[in-house]
């Protein structure tokens, strides 16, 4: 069997090579070709990279490329052109070659030389805003599918919204054996066949190939019939027969369901030895064995170096959507809701949405609701739905804990697209990732809810939401050990800190109804990476009275001041902030004065200038409250600090007697004060 440090039995697979290779050559092959010399030449100027899927792959990608997608080179964010997925990332140089081949911009051949270097675009794996053409970053197999039904399910909401006559394009994926083994694609598979988005078309890279050796070593399902379960329509061709990709697309194309092509392939194609074999997966394929494969594939040319004669029809393959564009845009100047379209699509806020959250807030400061923040994130809902026709809400089975529907916010289904809110069912991975391919499509703001401690599920769609920077909202409820009965399983301890290390995350944990305005207010303004809203199951006392501004855009602030003298600072997050206000009440009454900081946004609060950081905190004795572990803490508490929290996992009783068997109380805030020598 083999494996990667085994070439041997793959002589098959070297026979299937030879007798495609000794077919007449044809236009179409040798354009392909163009794509496996330049991936050869990069990854042998890197020495590292991953050569062979773009080599077993490059015959299908082209048939795509030139004849079924619809896309302008000189206009890479046009709004309905058609979004390609590299769902296996690590075959980077397929896309790349792409690029440069269709004559996109900012992708020219010293680019390619530049493959695997620090600030190239050419990134080892595709990165988002590298280059516009770039649709989002792939790497963590499975998600670039899990995505790409985001991006079809914006696509149908969006048409459904403005017509087809602006939003009518297809989302394409080239998926491997990994991204279909990975559990996202049950997810995201079966979700897209549910809603039968028929214009999702996914390109599987059947080259029973993984890093271990043979695919049979470690799987003998039939992907093709687990997908046909899912509702998919489903195809087998020889992905080195250009006429036959090209006949399953053009049935894609026609299709009722989504549809997944199994392209049988030959991973690293045109090498002598390692074509079908691992050993052509993840490394360059050394000297002799790149100068043989250029020879088996009739490309004398050379290193980087495209004759004009096969670079002009790629060249026209990347300006065949031109005049399909310029319709469009015809279409668009004379369209009733042109103005709409362009706010959305630029990430706009409405005219009213500044009134609409300052009159909100308003009433919160005049009626001061003692709410469970997940209700007063409900009540946010109820000001910001109909005031923000681009938020698109959800839940992953838990809508009536989570409170993310509100009045008049209809469920897509397969039938009707003209809704506000996706039932993703128990697929938490799967909803990130849709989440994550909704913002990357553009047009629309996607919240969805869970419980916080499932954001163990979710963590790969998070990291990457933030690593490219995409504005999405997620309900987190049930934050701590008050969500009582349904014990440690359920009780997130150790998540605020774990997400709180993740880069470019907006953790956002409100005390009370007016802070949760607020943190909703940062989550939609939020435009360069996700926002988590940690939200509580019980309830809380109205705690700010203050309309005024937005105190949490600061990240933490002095809620309370201490009457006299500052002896301590009690600083808390969420509904621990209401224990520390108690406890100020409690040591005012014995003569010690302290002060209540609020801090809904640890990353907030650390982007402040210093000077505002000490006034917060104060150079007196600091104790921190929060219902979690301590990880993290340190840096507000400083060396005199101390914390009063949670040291392990929680335990299955009602909220108040765990906050009291823990040690979360107003009394022990009080001996913490004390005890500081105060």
């Amino acid at each position: 069997m083999a494996s990667i440090a085994d070439n041997s039995g793959n002589e098959a697979a070297l026979a299937r090579q030879a007798a495609i290779l000794a077919q007449p050559a044809t236009p179409e092959r040798d354009m392909a070709n163009a794509i496996r010399a330049l991936t050869i030449d990069a990854v042998e100027a890197a020495k590292s990279g991953h050569p062979g899927m773009p080599m077993g792959m490059a015959d299908a990608a082209t048939a795509l490329w030139t004849k079924a997608m619809k896309f302008d080179a000189v206009d890479p964010k046009w709004p309905d052109r058609d979004r390609f997925v590299l769902s296996a990332g690590h075959g980077s140089m397929l896309l790349y070659a792409l690029l440069h081949l269709t004559g996109h911009e900012g992708m020219t051949i010293d680019d390619l030389k530049n493959f695997r270097q620090l600030h190239s675009v050419t990134a080892g794996h595709p990165e988002y805003h590298e280059h516009p053409a770039i649709e989002m970053t792939t790497g963590p197999l499975g998600q670039g599918l899990a995505t790409a039904v985001g991006m079809a399910i914006a696509e149908r909401l969006l048409a459904a919204k403005f017509g087809k006559s602006l939003v009518d394009h297809r989302t394409f994926v080239i998926a491997g054996d990994g991204c279909l083994m990975e559990g996202i694609s049950h997810e995201a598979g079966a979700l897209a066949g549910h809603l039968k988005l028929n214009k999702l078309t996914v390109l599987w890279d059947d080259n029973s190939i993984s890093i271990d050796g043979g695919t049979d070593i470690s799987t003998s399902e039939d992907p093709l019939k687990r997908f046909a379960a899912y509702g998919w329509a489903t195809r087998r061709v020889d992905g080195h027969d250009f006429a036959a990709v090209q006949a399953a697309l053009n049935f894609a194309a026609k299709s009722s369901k989504p549809t997944i092509i199994a392209c049988k392939t030959i991973i690293g194609f045109g090498a002598p030895t390692k074509a079908g074999t691992a050993g052509s997966h993840g490394a360059a394929l050394g000297g002799v064995e790149a100068e043989q494969a250029k020879a088996a594939l009739g490309w004398p040319y050379l290193p980087f170096t495209v004759p004009e004669s096969i670079a002009a029809p790629w060249k026209a393959a990347g300006s065949r959507g031109a005049s399909t564009r310029r319709a469009w845009l015809k279409r668009l100047a004379k369209h009733p809701q042109r103005t709409e379209f362009e706010r959305v699509m630029a990430a706009k806020l409405p005219e009213a949405y500044a009134d609409a959250m300052r009159d909100y807030k308003a009433s919160l400061a005049e009626q001061k609701p003692k709410l469970a923040t997940r209700q007063a994130s409900q009540k946010a809902l109820e000001m910001l739905v109909p005031t923000m026709p681009e938020l698109i809400g959800g839940s992953a089975d838990l809508t009536g804990s989570n409170l993310t529907l509100v009045k008049g916010m209809a469920g897509a289904t397969a039938d009707n697209f003209a809704a506000r809110y996706l039932y993703y069912g128990v697929r938490e991975f799967g909803m990130a990732a849709a989440m994550n391919g909704i913002a990357l499509h553009g047009g629309l703001i996607p919240y969805g809810g869970t419980f916080f401690v499932f954001t163990d599920y979710m963590r790969s769609a998070i990291r990457l939401a933030a690593l490219m920077g995409t504005r999405v909202i997620h309900v987190l409820t049930h934050d701590s050990i008050g969500l009582g009965e349904d014990g440690p399983t359920h009780q997130p301890v150790e998540h605020l800190a774990s997400l709180r290390a993740m880069p470019n995350v907006l953790v956002l944990r409100p005390a009370d109804a007016m802070e949760t305005a607020e943190c909703w207010d940062l989550a939609i303004r939020n435009i360069t990476g996700p926002s988590l809203l940690v939200l509580s199951r019980q309830a809380v006392p109205a705690l700010r009275t203050d309309a005024n501004g937005n105190k949490c855009a600061r990240g933490a602030y002095v809620l309370a001041e201490a009457t006299g003298k500052r002896a301590a600072t009690l600083i808390a997050t969420g509904t621990e902030v209401a224990l520390a206000m108690a406890a100020r009440a409690t040591l005012a009454k014995e003569g010690v004065q302290v002060a209540v900081v609020s801090a809904p946004s640890f990353e907030l609060f650390e982007a402040q200038d210093t000077a505002y950081q000490a006034e917060v905190l104060g150079d007196v004795p600091r104790i921190g409250i929060e219902a979690a572990v301590s990880f993290g803490w340190d840096r507000w508490l400083g060396p005199n600090g101390s914390f009063i929290g949670m040291k392990g996992f929680g335990a299955s009783a009602p909220a108040e007697k765990l906050y009291e068997y823990f040690g979360i109380t107003e009394s022990a805030i009080v001996a913490a004060v004390k005890k500081a020598g105060v």
